[in-house]
């Protein structure tokens, strides 16, 4: 159940949620508004986007942007292993600013779908905080539903997603070669 008086915290997986919104809706997601309904009217402590750096000039404009509407940007650089391979990835240090701030806040909002917090969530709920999840439906584990207070779905609504474009119609039932 959600209060006004709740004291919240929201974690924003940033590569989660850009991979996933690219795939699913060849966009961009609307931080400012899932952030509102991350709060919905309760009392925000502390917003945090985990990032990759990138060599991408367009990065800088997108973190002063997320620092602008309130949202605290924690950057690291990416791995690249001796053979080419690349990673990236906040995962532990998602976890570790959960567990480490979750005395602070009653509910912790993670934005993301990925099932590796299944345990995250099970270690918050268990020491008195609510656990929310947001994420899209189509990318978020079935784990986390299963774990979580609270979920909202981002493909639902299109006011969570920036420059969604019309789908041609051939290419909505799959005709994507048909002239």
């Amino acid at each position: 159940m959600k209060h006004k008086e709740q004291r919240v915290l929201v974690l924003f997986d940033v590569q989660n949620l850009y991979y996933s919104g690219k795939q699913l809706h060849n966009c961009k997601v609307n931080f400012a508004e899932i952030l509102r309904e991350a709060v919905a009217g309760r009392k925000l402590i502390r917003a945090i986007a985990y990032v990759i750096k990138t060599d991408i000039e367009e990065e800088k404009v997108f973190h002063e942007a997320l620092e602008k509407i309130g949202i605290e940007v924690k950057a690291k650089d990416i791995q690249i292993f001796s053979g080419g391979a690349k990673k990236g990835d906040w995962d532990i240090g998602i976890a570790m600013d959960a567990v480490r701030l979750s005395p602070k806040v009653d509910t912790v909002v993670l934005v993301s779908g990925d099932g590796d917090f299944k345990d995250l969530l099970l270690y918050l709920k268990s020491h008195g905080c609510r656990a929310e999840v947001i994420a899209f439906g189509q990318t978020t584990s079935k784990h986390l539903l299963e774990v979580c207070d609270d979920y909202l779905d981002l493909s639902k609504n299109k006011k969570f997603l920036l420059g969604l474009k019309p789908q041609h119609p051939r290419r909505k039932f799959g005709f994507e070669g048909a002239q």
